[in-house]
C-alpha cells in the first residue's frame, strides 16, 4: 500500500523501521519555555522533556505520568512546533493566547535527528535540526538551525518540507492523539465519527482532497478554455458574412451575364405569348359558335316539357276538383245521416218510453177491472146493510174523497212541473259531461303524446342519432358498420346527424316542416350500394327507409345569385350548416332548400307567398310550421302538422324537455281537475237522475191514487144515484159495463202495443242501418280524402316541374340572350386584336435580335411575358442592390478573407492543444480515481483483518463494516461469554472496559495501516478498569516495540505494572502546583 500511494501521490512515504532499521535515527525533546491555556488554567509548567539517546536501529517508549496537569500542554506544543494552526488545537483562537500571564513570550523547541540514508539535508543541517517556534504578543517566528545551534533558515515553507520530508502529520490521530481526541474517540459511538478517524488516519482523507481540488482545477480550466473558444465567435462571425459577401458577388457577377439573353427571350416571349393567345381564342370562338344549337335545343326540349306539364296540370287540376265536389257530397251525406241516426236515436228512445207508459196503464187498467169487480161484490153486500146512517156516511166519504181527488191533482201539476225541470237539468249535466270526458280524453291524449315525445327527446339527447329513426337507427348503423367493406363508398346518413342550425334555434320547427322526410335518409354513391343498404335495413327491421343515390364524386353546387331569392329573405339553405358537400347537394337536388323562404308569422307568410310574389320562392314556411306556396292563379296555405311538436335539429334539447315537462305537468293538473269535476258531474247526474225517477215514481203514484179516487168517487155517485132509483137490490150493471168497456180498451192498448214493439224495432233497425251507412261513408271518405291528398301532391310536383321548367327555359334564354350569342362576338372582336397586336410585336422583336438567336439559347416558349419581366426586373433591383451593399472589389474581399481564416485557425489549433492536454489529464484524474478506489477497499479489508487480530489477544472476535457512500464505519463486536450468535453492533452496549479495549484494538489497527516517525498519545487507557488497562498497556507496548517507531504515552494513571524493557522508558513527572 505504502508502494502505491507513494507512486501515485508524489510523495516521500518513510518505510517502516521494523524493515529498515538503519534509514533513521530520530530524537525528540520539547522545550517548554512558556505555555498557552494550560499555563493560565493550571497554574504554570516549565521543564524540558527529552528522551536519552538509544543506539542505532533501537526506538525508545517514553511513559510519561501527570497526576495534576500539564499533559495537554506538550502535545499542544508539539503541534505548535510543527505549524498547526492555534485554532486546530482546540485550545485557543490565537497563538498569543498561549503566552503565560505575566511574560512576553512563548518559546517551544524541538530537536529532531537528521541521519541516515533519508537525511534532510544533511550538508546544512547535520545529524540534528533544531526547530524553534517563538511567540509574541504581534508575531510568530520559526527559526531552523543545524546541529550546533546556528539558524539556518527562518522560512516557513522549508518547516513544510521537513514535515513532509519526515511524513509528520501532526492532525493526524494516529500520530499525535490528544486529551480532547482520546476522550471523543474512546467513548463516541458515531459511525460517521469513527468513519473520519478511520478516513484521516489512512490518509484517504488527503488523498480524496487532492483528487477532488484537481478535479476542480480540471473543471476551472475546461470552462477557460470554453471562453478561448467562445472568444473567437465574433472574428468566425465575421468570416462567414466575408464568405456571404465572397458568394454574393459571385452571384452578382453571374447575374449580370443573364440580363441581355433575358431582353431577348423577354421580346420574343411577346411574341409566342401572342401566337398562345390567338390559338386560344380561336379555340373559343369555335367553342362559343358551338353552343348556341345547343342552348337552342334546350331551350325546345324545355318548351315541349313545359307543355306535357301544363296538360298534366290541368288534368289534375281537374280531378282535384272533381274530388273537391265528391268530397263536397260525402260531407254533406255524412251531414244526412248523422241527422238521420239522431233522429232514429231519438224515436228509438221515444217509441221506448211510450211503451214503459202503455205497459203502465194496461197494468192500472187491470187494476181498475180488478177494483170494478171488488166494487159489485162490496156493492152487493152494503146494499143489504144499508142504512140512512150509511147514507150519511157516503155523503162525508164522497165530499172527503173529492178534496183527496183536488189535492192529489194540484200535487200532480207540481210533480209535472218538478220533473219537467229535472229532466232538463239532467239533459244539461249529461251534456256537461259528455263534455268534460271528451276534453279529458283530449288531454290525456296529448299527455300521452308528450310523454312520447319527451322520451323520444331524451333519447335524442344521449344520442342525437336517434332523433331520426328511434333505435332502428343504431341498429342499422351496426349492420352498416359489419358490412362496411362492401360498400363501394361507406353510405351517409341519416342526414339530420350530419345537419346543425347556425344561428337561431327557433327556425327548428319550420325547418322539420319543410325537409323533415329527407332527414331520416342515407345517401348511397350507386345502386349496388342502394341494394346493400336495403338489406341491411331489413336485417335491422327497418322497412321504409328512404335511400338517395347520388353521386359523392360531385362538387359543391355553385347556385348563381339569379336563381336564388331576394337576399333579404331568410332561406332554410342560410338556416343550416353541414361539412359534406354531399349533403348540401341533396338537400339543394332533392328538397329545394335555397328556394323555401322562413317567415316569422302567418301575416309575413302570405305577404312573401301571396302578395309581393318574390322570384325563386318556391315554398313559405312560418315559425309554427304553416306552409304556403302559388301555383299559377292557385294559393294554397296547408296547416302544420300536429304529430310534429318540435324541430329535431334543435340543439336546445335540454330547454325543450323542460318545457313540454312543465306542459305535461300543467295537462296533468287539468286531467285531475277533469276527473274531479266529471265524478261531481256524474255524481250530480246520478243524483238528478235519481230525484227524477223518484219524482216519476210519485207521480205515478198520484195518478194511481188520483184514478182509484176517481173511481171510489163515481162508485159513490152511482151507488148513491142506485140507491135514490131503486128499493130492491143493487144495480151494478153500469159496474159491469165499465168493466167490459176497460177489458176492451185493454185489448186495445194491447193490441197498439204490439204495434208500437214492432215499429220500435223497425226503429232500432233503421239507427242500426243510418250508423253502418255512416261508417261505410266515413271510410270511403277516409279513402276518397287520402287520394284528395295524394293528387294534391301529385300536382305540386307537377307544378313545382312545371315552374323548374320554366325557370330552365327562362335560364337558357337569357344564356343565350345575354352571354353566348354577345360572348361569340365578343372573341371575334379580340381574335382581330390579338392578330394586329402579333404584327406589331414581331416586329419590335426583330428589331431586338433575329429569332434564330433566341432558339440558340434555348428559347423561351415554356415561359411567360409576366415570367421573364418579373425575373429580369428582379435581376435588375438585385444588381442595384448588391452594387450599393459591396462597394469593394471581390479580389479584396477574398484577401482579407484569406487572413481571418489563417488567424481563426491558428487559434483553434492551439485551443485544441489545450482541449487534448485537458483530456489527458482528466483520464489521469479518472485513473488515479480508480486506484483510489481499489486501494480504500484493500485498506477496509486489512483494517478488519488487524482489528479482528487485535481483539483475539482477548478472546474477542469481531467485524468492521465500512461504507464509503454513506460515509460510515461501523464496528461489530462478539464476547466469548455471549452464547447467542448475535454480536453487538455498537460499542456502547459493551462496559465500560470492553468498550475501551475494543476502541483500542481499533486504534492499533489503524496505526499498523498508518507511517510515522513518532507517535504521541495522551490518556489513552481512560474509562477502563484495572485488568481491561493492564491488558490495554500490554498489548499497546508489545505493539510498540513491535512497530518500531518512537511512541509517546502519557497517562494519569500508574505505570508501575508495565514491564521493564531496554527499549521502554517510564518518567513520572511532579505536580506543577503542591
Amino acid at each position: 500500500n505504502n508502494d502505491t500511494l507513494k507512486g501515485f501521490l508524489g510523495f516521500h512515504v518513510f518505510e517502516t523501521l521494523s524493515a529498515n532499521p538503519q534509514n533513521l535515527s530520530f530524537y525528540f525533546g520539547v522545550i517548554c519555555r512558556a505555555l498557552a491555556s494550560e499555563a493560565k488554567a493550571d497554574g504554570g509548567y516549565t521543564g524540558r522533556i527529552s528522551g536519552k539517546q538509544q543506539p542505532k536501529g533501537r526506538r525508545g517508549l517514553m511513559y510519561e505520568r501527570i497526576l495534576a496537569g500539564g499533559k495537554s500542554a506538550i502535545l499542544t506544543a508539539l503541534c505548535i512546533a510543527f505549524g498547526i494552526k492555534a485554532k486546530s488545537t482546540q485550545r485557543a483562537s490565537t497563538l498569543k493566547e498561549f503566552i503565560k500571564n505575566g511574560c512576553s513570550y512563548a518559546l517551544v523547541v524541538v530537536e529532531l535527528k537528521n541521519e541516515g540514508e533519508d537525511a534532510y539535508k544533511h550538508d546544512a543541517y547535520g545529524d540534528k535540526i533544531i526547530i524553534e517556534r517563538r511567540i509574541t504578543e504581534s508575531t510568530s517566528t520559526t527559526a531552523l538551525k543545524n546541529y550546533q545551534g546556528k539558524k539556518v533558515t527562518q522560512k516557513r515553507d522549508e518547516l513544510h518540507e521537513i514535515v513532509e520530508h519526515f511524513n509528520i502529520d501532526v492532525e493526524n490521530p494516529c500520530v499525535i492523539m490528544t486529551q480532547d481526541k482520546s476522550r471523543e474517540f474512546l467513548h463516541s459511538g458515531n459511525d460517521k465519527e469513527k468513519f473520519k478517524f478511520f478516513f484521516r488516519a489512512t490518509l484517504l482523507q488527503q488523498v480524496h482532497d487532492l483528487l477532488k481540488n484537481i478535479r476542480n482545477q480540471l473543471d476551472a480550466s475546461s470552462a477557460m478554455v470554453d471562453e478561448l473558444e467562445t472568444s473567437i465567435r465574433p472574428s468566425v462571425k465575421e468570416l462567414e458574412e466575408l464568405e456571404d459577401k465572397i458568394k454574393s458577388m459571385e452571384y452578382v457577377e453571374k447575374m449580370s451575364q443573364q440580363v441581355q439573353p433575358l431582353k431577348m427571350k423577354l421580346a420574343w416571349s411577346w411574341v409566342y405569348e401572342i401566337d398562345k393567345q390567338i390559338q386560344q381564342q380561336t379555340i373559343r370562338l369555335d367553342k362559343l359558335q358551338g353552343r348556341i344549337p345547343t342552348v337552342q335545343t334546350r331551350i325546345n326540349k324545355q318548351q315541349i316539357k313545359m307543355q306535357e306539364l301544363e296538360a298534366v296540370q290541368q288534368e289534375k287540376k281537374a280531378t282535384i276538383t272533381s274530388m273537391m265536389e265528391k268530397t263536397e257530397q260525402i260531407r254533406k251525406s255524412q251531414d244526412d245521416l248523422q241527422q238521420n241516426l239522431s233522429q232514429a236515436t231519438r224515436d228509438r228512445v221515444e217509441l221506448e218510453e211510450e211503451l214503459d207508459r202503455r205497459k203502465a196503464v194496461i197494468r192500472s187498467m187491470q187494476d181498475r177491472i180488478h177494483f170494478l169487480q171488488q166494487q159489485i161484490l162490496d156493492i152487493q153486500e152494503r146494499h143489504v146493510r144499508t142504512t140512512q146512517a150509511e147514507k150519511n156516511k157516503t155523503e162525508e166519504r164522497f165530499r172527503k174523497v173529492h178534496e183527496e181527488v183536488d189535492e192529489a191533482n194540484l200535487k200532480i201539476e207540481r210533480l209535472r212541473d218538478e220533473e219537467r225541470v229535472l229532466d232538463e237539468r239532467a239533459m244539461l249535466a249529461m251534456e256537461n259531461a259528455k263534455i268534460i270526458a271528451s276534453e279529458n280524453e283530449d288531454n290525456q291524449s296529448k299527455y300521452r303524446d308528450i310523454k312520447r315525445h319527451i322520451e323520444t327527446l331524451r333519447r335524442q339527447q344521449s344520442n342525437k342519432v336517434t332523433a331520426f329513426g328511434g333505435d332502428r337507427i343504431l341498429t342499422l348503423l351496426h349492420a352498416i358498420e359489419k358490412r362496411h367493406r362492401q360498400f363501394t363508398k361507406p353510405p351517409i346518413g341519416p342526414v339530420g346527424a350530419h345537419v346543425t342550425l347556425l344561428r337561431d334555434q327557433d327556425w327548428a320547427l319550420a325547418i322539420e316542416h319543410a325537409i323533415g322526410k329527407l332527414l331520416n335518409a342515407f345517401v348511397v354513391t350507386n345502386h349496388k350500394d342502394a341494394l346493400l343498404l336495403r338489406s341491411c335495413a331489413r336485417e335491422s327491421n327497418y322497412s321504409n327507409l328512404q335511400i338517395i343515390i347520388y353521386d359523392f364524386e360531385r362538387p359543391l353546387l355553385n347556385i348563381p345569385d339569379r336563381m336564388l331569392p331576394n337576399k333579404n329573405l331568410q332561406t332554410v339553405m342560410s338556416a343550416i350548416h353541414t361539412e359534406i358537400p354531399t349533403i348540401v347537394n341533396v338537400l339543394v337536388d332533392q328538397g329545394s332548400v335555397e328556394r323555401q323562404v322562413l317567415v316569422r308569422d302567418y301575416d309575413m307568410g302570405k305577404e312573401v307567398a301571396f302578395e309581393s310574389r318574390s322570384q325563386n320562392v318556391k315554398e313559405v314556411f312560418t315559425m309554427d310550421g304553416f306552409k304556403m306556396f302559388s301555383r299559377g292563379s292557385v294559393q294554397t296555405t296547408l296547416p302544420p302538422d300536429r304529430r310534429i311538436r318540435v324541430g329535431r335539429l334543435c340543439a336546445a334539447i335540454g330547454e325543450k324537455i323542460d318545457e313540454y315537462e312543465n306542459e305535461a305537468s300543467k295537462i296533468l293538473e287539468l286531467i285531475k281537475l277533469a276527473d274531479n269535476q266529471k265524478s261531481k258531474a256524474d255524481k250530480t247526474l246520478r243524483d238528478l237522475r235519481d230525484n227524477l225517477q223518484s219524482t216519476k215514481r210519485r207521480l205515478v203514484e198520484l195518478e194511481r191514487f188520483v184514478t182509484s179516487k176517481r173511481l171510489h168517487l163515481q162508485e159513490l155517485k152511482s151507488s148513491a144515484d142506485m140507491e135514490a132509483t131503486a128499493d130492491y137490490g143493487p144495480n151494478v150493471d153500469e159496474l159491469e159495463q165499465e168493466i167490459t168497456k176497460v177489458q176492451g180498451e185493454i185489448q186495445h192498448k194491447e193490441d197498439s202495443l204490439e204495434k208500437l214493439k214492432i215499429r220500435m224495432i223497425q226503429a232500432q233497425k233503421k239507427a242500426n242501418d243510418c250508423k253502418i251507412s255512416f261508417d261505410s261513408l266515413c271510410d270511403s271518405a277516409r279513402v276518397d280524402i287520402e287520394n284528395f291528398k295524394e293528387a294534391e301532391r301529385e300536382l305540386l310536383s307537377v307544378e313545382d316541374a312545371l315552374s323548374s321548367a320554366a325557370t330552365e327555359k327562362t335560364h337558357y334564354e337569357g344564356i343565350m340572350k345575354n352571354k353566348v350569342i354577345p360572348e361569340a362576338e365578343e372573341a371575334k372582336s379580340e381574335l382581330k386584336d390579338l392578330r394586329d397586336k402579333h404584327e406589331e410585336n414581331y416586329k419590335k422583336a426583330s428589331v431586338i435580335c433575329p429569332e434564330t438567336e433566341v432558339e440558340a439559347i434555348g428559347g423561351c416558349h415554356e415561359d411567360t411575358p409576366e415570367k421573364l419581366s418579373a425575373q429580369l426586373k428582379r435581376l435588375t433591383q438585385r444588381l442595384n442592390t448588391e452594387n450599393q451593399r459591396h462597394p469593394e472589389s471581390i479580389d479584396d474581399l477574398r484577401m482579407k478573407y484569406a487572413k481571418c481564416a489563417r488567424k481563426i485557425n491558428k487559434k483553434r489549433q492551439t485551443f485544441d492543444f489545450f482541449r487534448d492536454k485537458l483530456n489527458a489529464c482528466r483520464e489521469a484524474l479518472e485513473l488515479r480515481q480508480t486506484k483510489f478506489e481499489r486501494n480504500a477497499s484493500l485498506l477496509k479489508r486489512q483494517l478488519t483483518w488487524q482489528f479482528n487480530g487485535h481483539l483475539k489477544k482477548k478472546g474477542i472476535s469481531g467485524h468492521i463494516k465500512v461504507n464509503y457512500n454513506e460515509e460510515r464505519l461501523s464496528v461489530e463486536v462478539k464476547m466469548p461469554q455471549d452464547t447467542s450468535s448475535s454480536a453487538v453492533r455498537d460499542t456502547r452496549g459493551l462496559s465500560g472496559g470492553e468498550r475501551s479495549f475494543s476502541t483500542l484494538c481499533f486504534a492499533l489497527a489503524l496505526h499498523e495501516m498508518t507511517e510515522a516517525p513518532f507517535r504521541a498519545m495522551d490518556e489513552f487507557d481512560v474509562f477502563m478498569d484495572a485488568v481491561s488497562r493492564k491488558i490495554s498497556l500490554d498489548t499497546v507496548v508489545d505493539f510498540a516495540k513491535a512497530q518500531g517507531s518512537q511512541w509517546i504515552f502519557i497517562t494519569p494513571h500508574d505505570i508501575s505494572m508495565v514491564k521493564s524493557d531496554p527499549k521502554v522508558k517510564k518518567q513520572e513527572m511532579p505536580a506543577p502546583r503542591p
